[in-house]
């Protein structure tokens, strides 16, 4: 990729060391690169605005993550919520309720709201 990076914004650097990377080297190894292919000259440019404010961010839209919370939340809405159970979301997806419940946490998904 022949660019050269000098150096990261003191709020770029705060922002990305305090995230919750939810325990996936990759998602942050992804991230760095996404930020360096957006970057013009040798400040490294992270859109950090994508970031939000509780640990969590707003997929961008037609990547698989929002697809993924998409489909979750069709899926929750279909169920009327319910995750557990022959009937549930978990159940309609083929995955267990812990992964469900997971997964709903990573994404930002208030289950409250999808209704």
């Amino acid at each position: 990729m022949q660019k050269q990076i000098e150096s990261i914004p003191a709020k770029a650097m705060k922002k990305l060391s305090t995230w919750h990377w939810t325990g996936n080297i990759h998602e942050l190894e992804d991230s760095i690169e996404r930020s360096v292919i957006l970057t013009r000259g040798t400040d490294l440019q992270a859109p950090i605005s994508e970031l939000g404010h509780d640990g969590r961010h707003a997929p961008v839209a037609g990547t698989r993550e929002a697809n993924e919370r998409d489909e979750i939340i069709r899926f929750l809405e279909m169920t009327n919520e319910r995750v557990a159970g022959p009937n549930g979301a978990a159940a309609r997806m083929d995955m267990k309720s812990t992964t469900l419940i997971s997964r709903t946490k990573r994404l930002g998904i208030d289950r409250q709201r999808t209704l």
